[in-house]
């Protein structure tokens, strides 16, 4: 299947990372445009946080120029990308940003937990799959560091 946009949900551990290589792999082979998306998670009123979120600009930059190192060490030459940070929540946020992007595919890497820590924590992957409007692929690996020259995570 030939893809024009592809979205690429990232939170900066070796889950993400290989989700990542995914995706770009995807985006080279169909010459399609990869979306790479950190959401910063805003803390809602189910969360136990002492004091009122105040959302600091530095932290999007400072995302912004992580992603793109991340990027650049990451990702095969040719492969056409543009990076994206926002605020909010996880799940809401990939799917409402593959919705304005109008994307093709969603590849999301997911952290395997199961049991208490599963019902505690939730799935954010799981969240994506029931909501997303184009197919959803989900990884589970992790990334040999030693594959990828130079991976600043």
């Amino acid at each position: 299947m030939k893809y024009t946009k592809i979205l690429s949900a990232f939170d900066f551990d070796g889950n993400s990372t290989a989700a990542l290589l995914l995706a770009g792999a995807l985006a080279k082979e169909s010459n399609a445009t990869l979306h790479i998306l950190h959401i910063a998670r805003v803390p809602t009123q189910d969360m136990d946080v002492p004091l009122p979120f105040d959302a600091d600009p530095r932290w999007e930059k400072e995302a912004r120029t992580k992603l793109a190192l991340v990027a650049k060490n990451t990702l095969r030459a040719g492969v056409q990308y543009v990076i994206d940070v926002r605020t909010g929540v996880p799940d809401i946020d990939i799917v409402r940003a593959a919705r304005e992007l109008e994307v093709d595919l969603i590849v999301i890497a997911t952290h395997g937990r199961t049991g208490f820590e599963h019902f505690v924590l939730g799935s954010v992957a799981e969240r994506v799959i029931r909501e997303a409007p184009c197919p959803v692929l989900v990884t589970r690996a992790t990334v040999d560091r030693s594959l990828v020259p130079h991976a600043p995570i």
